[in-house]
This record gives structure tokens, C-alpha cells and sequence, in this order.
């Protein structure tokens, strides 16, 4: 599938598919003529996904699915067509520039799909299941718990600063760890007036419920470190490179062939250089926004960890460094530097045939 770049010469019919939470609408376009031969709305259901096929049926056996969103309200759909071996192309959403004339529906949405995909140079295909997805979910349930026990410990910290000056005193000179301790083994005296009581019952709540945080988020961290230790460990050995990095890193790539080059799997990482020349000035460039955020996270902690532990890469930052190079214009040559090793390691490793 990744070196496919025209569905015109393998299929006569694309299924152009815009997916919603309870509904899906399908289009059928003609590859020959971009005509639509048929028009499709289903419930998002198995019984609704067994009729898309039916309908897909009526129309072509050589075909392809153009779905948006098959790693959201689309995922259902594109697992049931795996398991009938259909040939499934992934699509981004649609921006509201290239919708003609602002025009907006369901199965407008679907013929743009299919027409969209006819028209792509490259063509990808969707992210696997299996262990790609447990560690979505596992990193999805570890970074709400991470950020929920920071919310909580931020909160104690602040209503202490409020709290009454008995209660203050049993905290000062405590680092966040030791305040936490503090509060979960707090008690409620009858003699305290209600201010205090209820400072304190909310300061324990806080407390237990940031550990109780910090426990749960351990547990997906060492779910995480057993699903990538088991499919890739030879990313763990890469310099900079953890248990929630490499988890980062396998949920974006996904499986080999998805994404067709370096340069594709940098531009997801939003690690690209973006020309911004204009006049005499032609060796600048902008900072790329866009791709995976949360891959791009990644690289950045592996830029930050090498820059501190890797002599190599230290080397590198000296020598950039007296060429008049900025720390951040540094540090994005090396996230691309590593966006390049971790693509080749990743499609060429022997373990991905």
C-alpha cells in the first residue's frame, strides 16, 4: 500500500465515507469519470457497517474505502472492513477553505472524501490495532492521570497559602512531597471552628486523591514499559529514549509502510523545516506548528536528554553553537536529526518484517 499513488489503476470505484458518532454517509465515485453512482446513509452499528458493504456491492468488486477519522468515529467501520480484507484509505478531516463554496453535508462530505483520495499523490493507510492501540489507551489514561494529580497538588499548594496560620504552620519548610504526606495524615479536631475544619477536609481529600493519581498513573507507565518491551525494545536502547517516548513514538508510526518516507514521518512530527525566504534572504526557515504534538513532545525530550547525557550530541550543540546558532534553532536541527534515525530504525529493524 505505500507504494500505491493512484487508485485509478487498481480499482474502479472509490467508497468515500464521512463518519460521525452515530451515523456514517458513504458516496460511490466512479474512478473513470469522478461521477457518483450512489449515495448511502447508515447507523454506526455493525448491521450499519454490514449495509455499506452491501451497497459497495451493488456498485463495484474492484474498490477502496476513503474514510475520515479512522482512529476516531471512523474506527469501527475501518476494523469491520480489515476483517473482510478491503483495501481502506485514511483521510484527514476536511478544512472549511477547500470545501467549495462553504457548501456542507454529510454526503457532500463523503464525495469530497472519494474525490480527495482519487486526486492524493500518497496514499496512507490506517493505524493498526493490537498493541499500537493498547498503548494509545494506556497513555491516553496515564497523561489524564498526570495532569489531574498536578491539578490537585497545585490546589493544595494554593489553598495553603490561604489556609489558617495552625494549619500553615504544620506545613512550612515542606518540599510538595512532604506537604503531601502532610495533608493525607491531617485529622479533624470538634474545637476547630468551621474555616478550619473544612481547610483541612479539603486539603486530605487533595492530598489522598494526588496519590491516589500518581499510583494509577505508575501502573499504565509499567502497562506501557511490558506492550513496548515486548514489540520493540530495540527503541529502548536508544539514547533519550523511555518507556512513554518509544510508546509515543510506535502509536504515530504505527506499523511499516504507513508512512512512505523520512521526510513524510519528520513532516508528522511537525520537525520539517518551513522556507520562509523572501528577497536575499533564502536560508531562513519558520517553525513548523503543525503534525503530532505529542510526537514532536517526544523528540524534544530525546533532544534534551541527549544534550545532557550524550557527548556526541553535546559535541554537536558546541560546534553549532560557535557557528551562531541559536539554542532553539539547535535544538530543531536535532529533532530532525532524530526523526530521521528513529524512521530508519523503525522500518528497517528486522523484527518490523
Amino acid at each position: 500500500m505505500s507504494s500505491l499513488t493512484d487508485l485509478r489503476e487498481v480499482v474502479d470505484v472509490v467508497i468515500g465515507v464521512d463518519t460521525h458518532v452515530h451515523t456514517h454517509s458513504a458516496a460511490a465515485v466512479d474512478t473513470g469519470t469522478g461521477g457518483v453512482l450512489g449515495k448511502v446513509t447508515v447507523e454506526a452499528t455493525t448491521e450499519g457497517y454490514t449495509r455499506l458493504v452491501a451497497f459497495a456491492d451493488e456498485h463495484a468488486v474492484l474498490r477502496a474505502w476513503a474514510i475520515e477519522g479512522t482512529g476516531g468515529h471512523g474506527a469501527g467501520l475501518a476494523r469491520h472492513l480489515a476483517g473482510g480484507e478491503e483495501l481502506v484509505v485514511e483521510l484527514d478531516r476536511p478544512q472549511r477553505a477547500q470545501r467549495r463554496n462553504g457548501a456542507k453535508s454529510d454526503p457532500l462530505d463523503a464525495i469530497r472524501a472519494a474525490r480527495e483520495a482519487l486526486a492524493r499523490p500518497r496514499l496512507g493507510t490506517p493505524r493498526h490495532g493490537g498493541d499500537r492501540q493498547a498503548l494509545s489507551v494506556l497513555l491516553a489514561a496515564r497523561r489524564s492521570a498526570v495532569e489531574s494529580a498536578t491539578d490537585a497538588q497545585r490546589q493544595l499548594f494554593s489553598l495553603l497559602i490561604a489556609a489558617p496560620e495552625p494549619i500553615r504552620a504544620r506545613f512550612r519548610g515542606q518540599k510538595l512531597p512532604g506537604m503531601l504526606t502532610t495533608a493525607v495524615g491531617l485529622r479533624v479536631h470538634s474545637s476547630w471552628d468551621v474555616e478550619t475544619t473544612t481547610t483541612v477536609t479539603v486539603l486530605r481529600s487533595l492530598a489522598r486523591r494526588a496519590r491516589t493519581l500518581v499510583q494509577e498513573a505508575t501502573e499504565h507507565e509499567k502497562a506501557i514499559l511490558a506492550i513496548v518491551r515486548s514489540w520493540r525494545p530495540d527503541l529502548l536502547a536508544e539514547s533519550g529514549v523511555g518507556p512513554i517516548v518509544a510508546a509515543t513514538v510506535l502509536c504515530a508510526w504505527s506499523h511499516p509502510g504507513r508512512i512512505h518516507s523520512e521526510a513524510a514521518f519528520a513532516m508528522l512530527a511537525g520537525v520539517a523545516p518551513i522556507p520562509a525566504t523572501s528577497g536575499q534572504v533564502t536560508t531562513r526557515h519558520r517553525l513548523n506548528r503543525y503534525g503530532d504534538r505529542q510526537l514532536n513532545r517526544a523528540l524534544h525530550t530525546i533532544v534534551l536528554s541527549r544534550q545532557r547525557y550524550d557527548q556526541a550530541t553535546r559535541d554537536y550543540t558546541d560546534r553549532r553553537t560557535t557557528e551562531g546558532k541559536t539554542p532553539r534553532e539547535i535544538k530543531r536541527c536535532l529533532k530532525r536529526y532524530v526523526a530521521r534515525d528513529l524512521y530508519r530504525l523503525l522500518e528497517h529493524h528486522p523484527n518490523t518484517a
